[in-house]
């Protein structure tokens, strides 16, 4: 049966494959004189491979390391409130993106989304952003990798040997497709999940004086202390919100990532049934991992302990607040077996890395806005010429051997961030557009795959958190005694960069913004209605993390 989008705008529908109409570029056969249609992804990622992505891209390292500046710098309430508000800002992304997404589960994700639904020139922008950062993020994960094992071996062999091996491991799940990256992905998150849970579950017990020291601490720090942080000792209220404000940008950067799924998407079977699923459950995994998460570590560590981000074992587990307080509850074994989970973490990490590099770069070609050479697929739906150039950089990871040159590395790296707000005001962007189109051309979203329950307010919500969190991303630089010229720069430097991007591809190609009343909702939209569902999960197992 015909959706009402379909009875409305009888379109003649280009042929698809696979839910992209720029994949279907056709080449001449010359043995037998036919036009073929050029290999294009795979849907080879299932229903449990998505949700895993899903929790994956929620769960990172920023949970269990980064969260030790964050109440050393807010306090305990203002590590909650922190993680909490952008919690509530995620929760507003991953709609606006489920509902585009789930009805044009296209390759490219949101980028092909902003090219099709905005303006050609804002896809450009948005891919080339959105690949710059997980490129470069890469070889920051493959470094950290080598730093967690570190942590047993003390420096006595060379990190270039780690992150050989971590490297190895990476490329090697990321040959094999797209199925293996899924299957890889569910193996590290249902290890992260079962990680996070753990220590939440310890967390508790330790707090209520279950541990070995059967210490109580309850809610002690939150009286002594106290709740806030005063910043850098600036007194009053304007202390305690600049403590909090610093929590709210670096929780910020724990989040980012969670859009993978739209990435992924692209490779997805039955998209229009499999992403809801995954994005209605979003947040859950905001509420279950990271706000009781914080909430638990407000009960265990000072905001006043020395240990929380101190040098000593900074990017190990020994700096996470999880391990001092395990430590303090005079637990054994428990911290080395965290940074095993660490160290799964940070492969997990850097295989996303390198599939969304990759998949960014191979939607790019698609567009046009990036050299024909890298939509090249091989028999097996693998990009592998995006994929070569992808881990071309990883290359990158070896100038953390050297400290001069990992100093010039995290120039470039600590843009990252910044790049994953602006990719989420993207976003945010193109769902307005979205919805006014939807709205224009009188489409009614109860018939749609997934619907925002948030809808336009959830665009706007997002689009004006994010700007003025990027206007003030900065702000430390300006306290008095703290400049520092290339925080500045490396801070600020995306924005205008963005701008340039996406003006730049306009002067050149002459793109206009699509209006409302054009936005083609209708080419390509038949190809996922008729899809079969997957058999539910039988184990035990299997029923938790589908719950998750």
């Amino acid at each position: 049966m015909e959706n009402e989008y379909e009875k409305d705008h009888q379109h003649v529908e280009e042929p698809y494959i696979n839910g992209s109409k720029e994949a279907n570029n056709y080449t001449d056969d010359m043995e037998g004189g036919l036009e073929m249609p050029e290999r294009t992804l795979q849907r080879q990622l299932k229903n449990r491979h998505i949700a895993m992505i899903s929790i994956g891209g929620v769960i990172g390292t920023g949970l269990f390391l980064g969260t030790a500046n964050s109440l050393k710098n807010g306090g305990p309430l203002g590590l909650l409130l922190g993680y909490a508000i952008m919690g509530s800002i995620v929760f507003a992304v991953m709609n606006c993106l489920g509902e585009m997404i789930s009805f044009l589960p296209v390759p490219g994700g949101h980028i092909k989304l902003a090219e099709r639904l905005v303006d050609p020139a804002l896809g450009f922008a948005m891919g080339w952003n959105y690949w710059y950062n997980w490129v470069i993020v890469l070889p920051a994960e493959l470094s950290a990798a080598a730093v967690l094992i570190g942590y047993w071996t003390n420096g006595s062999i060379n990190n270039a040997v780690w992150i050989t091996l971590c490297l190895i491991v990476v490329v090697t799940i990321n040959m094999f497709g797209a199925r293996a990256y899924g299957e890889a992905e569910f193996w590290f998150a249902s290890i992260k999940i079962l990680t996070i849970v753990g220590l939440i579950i310890l967390g508790i017990i330790i707090a209520a004086g279950g541990g070995p020291s059967h210490v109580a601490t309850g809610v002690q720090y939150w009286k002594n202390p106290g709740p806030f942080v005063q910043y850098e000792g600036i007194p009053g209220a304007l202390g305690q919100f600049l403590g909090f404000f610093s929590v709210l940008i670096n929780a910020a950067f724990s989040y980012i990532g969670t859009e993978i799924v739209a990435i992924a998407a692209g490779e997805a079977a039955n998209p229009r049934k499999n992403i809801p699923k995954a994005i209605k459950k979003v947040y859950i995994r905001i509420c279950l991992f990271y706000i009781l998460g914080t909430f638990i570590i407000g009960l265990l560590v000072s905001s006043a302990d020395p240990r929380l981000g101190s040098s000593a074992g900074a990017g190990t587990a020994a700096s996470s607040p999880f391990v001092i307080a395990i430590e303090d509850a005079g637990i054994p074994v428990l911290p080395s077996i965290i940074n095993a989970c660490l160290l799964t973490s940070a492969w997990s990490a850097a295989s996303s890395d390198l599939y969304t590099s990759s998949r960014a770069l191979f939607g790019l070609s698609v567009s046009g806005s990036a050299p024909k050479i890298f939509r090249k697929v091989n028999r097996f739906g693998l990009p592998y010429l995006a994929l070569a150039l992808s881990v071309a950089f990883s290359l990158l990871a070896y100038m953390a051997v050297s400290k001069n040159a990992w100093v010039v590395f995290n120039y470039f790296g600590n843009m990252t961030s910044i790049c994953g707000l602006i990719t989420w005001c993207g976003i945010a962007i193109t769902y307005l557009r979205f919805h006014s189109g939807m709205t224009k051309q009188n489409i009614d979203r109860t018939t749609l795959p997934y619907r925002s329950p948030l809808g336009a307010f959830g665009g706007w919500y997002v689009l004006v958190s994010l700007c003025i969190i990027l206007f003030f991303s900065g702000w430390e630089v300006f306290l008095a005694g703290h400049w520092d010229t290339s925080t500045f720069i490396t801070t600020y430097l995306p924005i205008p960069f963005a701008f340039i991007l996406y003006f730049g591809y306009k002067l050149v190609k002459r793109t206009k913004i699509i209006p409302v009343q054009d936005i083609d909702f209708v080419t390509g939209v038949r190809e996922f209605d008729d899809e079969v569902d997957e058999e539910p999960p039988t184990t035990v197992l299997g029923k938790f993390f589908n719950a998750l």
